[in-house]
């Protein structure tokens, strides 16, 4: 079943928009429904999630600092690793 909605939007988002979906050959409705329906779901997703008796307990088993750079860590393992 489909349902009409009204949106009030500035003038000026609702132009990108319209060039963005027609640049995209999609509808702006259509477009509107997948990111709403994207972004619901994604959240369903979340709360689906379970997390294992394992996992729970090493939660908080290693401290790190919390200056802790886990990127610049990483790129020093990687430098090292491929030299």
């Amino acid at each position: 079943m489909e349902t009409k909605l009204t949106l009030r939007l500035n003038d000026k988002v609702i132009e990108r928009a319209k060039n963005y979906a027609r640049s995209h050959n999609i509808s702006l409705s259509k477009m509107i429904e997948t990111y709403l329906d994207s972004i619901t779901k994604q959240k369903e997703d979340v709360k689906k999630i379970s997390i294992t008796p394992l996992v729970e307990s090493l939660s908080g088993v290693i401290e790190l600092p919390s200056d802790f750079d886990y990127r610049k860590e990483y790129r020093d393992y990687i430098d090292e690793k491929y030299k």
